[in-house]
């Protein structure tokens, strides 16, 4: 006869032999998916920009840690600022797994901030991680006489900036609003390169809400022959590049500092994958690993820095946690804080 102790050691070992032979019937079950499939990847830009590059330099990484090594596919979609492949994952096509994005950084709030357009809940997609925040920074040529965000509050200089909801137009307008800088945008400029080549050939003072990220990848001969003045920098977090430039958090407080953290969440989300709602738990859980994996690979790692792309990953919980956040922001602060983000009616 059993002793009860000798009947609860037989229970547990018995549970413990049922819930490894789960998880590798779940496992196998999850190779047996994916192996011999393809993977669309859906990239809220275009070819050749930031979001792609990373997208698809980490694409050629992350299948190795998929069960059953399955292929990708990269597909661009970059209309309406990656809201056209937002809605098209979150309400288009099967839920089983097959199908992800790489999301441009704010659009999981759009529909907190207003954006009717947003077909969609930014909280209900399966978010797998992101692989870099998106920190943005005001820079000035260096021939201007500011030099600080201080002189910026007390003299006009100009900046280029793309199309109304680009970063280089709403940047200057929350600097402007929150700061009491005295920013003046020139719109219209190619993002990413007509707005950069325009502080360079002194079109125009500044650039404000550039990645530091691309500045680095795309422009390092600026940092290394200090033909820059970073006045501050936007972001939750100070970049260690920039230990001695203010964070625009450190120069606001009360109401202000509440609006400024809520915009900040945008940007924090700064690079990231998401799976739509609906794919079963036991798949995202796969994926969700798969990326951290990957986030590791040597090979990844190696061509990230080759290519100068900067990796400060955020795990799929950690986008949920910053969301359900900014979601529970009272609505006063949402409001104001959309205000500055949505384009006033007649800007271009």
């Amino acid at each position: 006869m059993m002793t009860p102790a000798r009947n609860l050691a037989a229970m547990f070992y018995v549970t413990l032999i049922m819930t490894s032979a789960c998880a590798a019937a779940h496992a196998q079950s999850i190779d047996s998916f994916y192996r011999g499939k393809q993977i669309t990847l859906l990239v809220g830009s275009g070819a050749g920009g930031g979001y792609d590059v990373y997208a698809r330099t980490f694409a050629r990484h992350f299948n190795k840690y998929i069960p059953g090594q399955p292929g990708f596919v990269v597909k661009n979609m970059p209309a309406a600022g990656g809201m056209a492949a937002a809605n098209t994952l979150y309400n288009q096509g099967d839920k089983d797994g097959l199908t992800l994005a790489a999301h441009t950084n704010g659009i999981a709030m759009d529909p907190l901030l207003g954006n009717a357009a947003a077909k969609f809940d930014g909280r209900k997609f399966n978010w797998l991680g992101s692989i870099g925040k998106l920190q943005n920074v005001c820079a000035i040529w260096h021939e201007h006489p500011i030099k600080t965000i201080e002189q910026a509050r007390t003299r006009e200089f100009t900046a280029a900036g793309a199309g109304a909801t680009s970063n280089t137009v709403i940047v200057p307008r929350i600097l402007n609003a929150l700061l009491g800088t005295k920013i003046k945008v020139i719109a219209g400029y190619e993002p990413g390169q007509g707005d950069a080549i325009a502080m360079e050939s002194r079109e125009v003072d500044g650039v404000c809400g550039l990645a530091w990220s691309t500045i680095k990848a795309s422009r390092g001969h600026w940092i290394k022959e200090k033909k820059i003045n970073i006045l501050v920098q936007m972001a939750m977090d100070k970049l260690p590049d920039l230990p001695d430039v203010p964070g625009a958090l450190e120069l606001v407080s009360g109401e202000n500092r509440q609006i400024l953290e809520l915009i900040l969440i945008r940007q924090e989300m700064g690079r990231p994958f998401a799976a739509p709602p609906g794919v079963p738990a036991e798949r995202v859980q796969a994926l969700r690993a798969a990326f951290q994996a990957t986030l590791g690979d040597a090979d990844f790692i190696a061509e990230a820095r080759q290519a100068q792309l900067d990796i400060e990953p955020l795990s799929g919980e950690r986008i949920d946690a910053l969301l359900a956040g900014a979601y529970g922001a009272p609505r006063a602060i949402i409001d104001k804080a959309a205000s500055l983000l949505n384009p006033p009616a007649g800007d271009k």
